[in-house]
């Protein structure tokens, strides 16, 4: 299993990744944003808006849906991606934005929780990565925020995204505790795994390294749903939009049943009236 808080994701609800905003990009160093924008770049281009149909504006347009501290979207961003970013954590984008003005970006940055996003126009990709999507605990969150993304989406679009699967909460994380010690901080992450629920609630607890030499202590406690692959298939197919492929994480190969992360590219389709 992974280690450390790369299962952890982003933040999608309020109350979390508040003093942990300002370790974040510490403690998720080992989380292969490389990698994943390669892989995105890549679905893009295979599978995204041709340019040659007169969208290349929006098809070089791509909102980051969960972006915390702007890692992946600042990527994207050099790949030569006109880049939004969507998060409901005030503390995540104000690191977000301490990144813009160092490498000097265009990177517009929104503060919005993503059952309420609001854009001024469609976007030719949507991705929703680091499992965000598994902070919403209902499927009806999850519908509701596929129909808003299916109709934000121009017309051919893409929506990329991971999740983590309930296979990965209730046989590899559920009821374990995880201790990882690093030299600016060190943390402690117990899991406690309801199977009816199909929910995981971390308690988090950090202890940051100061100037002085002494640790400054803080707690934070989140909690995200498993779901399946059929699930999301299901809900992909409500909000009106097509499947294309999922994959595993760790392998780059076909999602299966002990999958623990699984990648999902959908296309825009019908537009579904949000309730």
């Amino acid at each position: 299993m992974e280690t450390g808080l790369n299962n952890g994701g982003k933040k999608l609800a309020d109350g979390m990744y508040e003093e942990f905003a300002e370790i974040y990009d510490i403690v998720m160093a080992e989380v292969p944003y490389e990698e994943w924008s390669q892989m995105i770049d890549g679905w893009i281009k295979e599978h995204g808006i041709s340019v040659k149909h007169g969208a290349e504006t929006e098809a070089n347009l791509v909102l980051d849906l969960g972006c915390g501290t702007g890692t992946l979207t600042g990527m994207l961003e050099d790949m030569g991606y006109d880049c939004i970013g969507i998060d409901s954590s005030a503390e995540m984008l104000t690191v977000a934005m301490s990144k813009k003005a160092v490498s000097e970006s265009r990177i517009l940055y929104l503060c919005q929780r993503m059952q309420e996003m609001e854009l001024y126009s469609t976007v030719g990709t949507v991705i929703c990565i680091c499992d965000s999507l598994n902070y919403l605990l209902t499927e009806q969150e999850v519908a509701y925020v596929f129909r808003l993304i299916n109709n934000y989406l121009y017309a051919g679009g893409l929506f990329i995204f991971d999740f983590n699967t309930v296979y990965k909460y209730k046989e590899i994380i559920g009821d374990t505790t995880i201790a990882e010690n690093r030299e600016e901080c060190s943390f402690i992450w117990d899991n406690f795994y309801d199977e009816d629920r199909k929910v995981n609630e971390y308690e988090l607890t950090f202890f940051v390294k100061e100037d002085d030499g002494r640790y400054r202590c803080f707690q934070e406690t989140h909690y995200q749903r498993g779901y399946t692959l059929e699930q999301m298939k299901g809900l992909l197919w409500q909000a009106g939009m097509e499947f294309i492929a999922a994959y595993d994480s760790s392998t780059g190969g076909e999602a299966g049943e002990e999958s623990e992360r699984i990648f999902v590219i959908a296309r825009e389709g019908v537009k579904v009236a949000l309730e």
